[in-house]
């Protein structure tokens, strides 16, 4: 799992907020927490930081193609009979 990270960071906070005096709860409160962030983080539908980093490179390249059409169009209408 891909958010395994995200999630230990999450439960590291969680369990430090946790009162020490849950004795054998403090583990089943902890597993069950863990199971429900899990789930809600796989529900998200995020994306790993390269996978953002290709699309806004892709993007980027987009957006030069684009503007030299748009000055390829510009000048094809500033000299119609070219």
């Amino acid at each position: 799992m891909r958010d395994q990270p995200f999630i230990d960071r999450l439960m590291a906070d969680i369990s430090g907020r946790l009162p020490t005096d849950l004795g054998g709860l403090r583990s089943e409160v902890e597993r069950n927490v863990r199971s429900v962030l899990a789930e809600a983080v796989s529900r998200l539908d995020l994306i790993t930081r390269e996978e953002f980093d290709i699309q806004q490179q892709v993007l980027m390249r987009t957006r030069e193609k684009l503007e030299a059409l748009e000055k390829q169009v510009a000048e094809l209408e500033k000299n119609p009979d070219a």
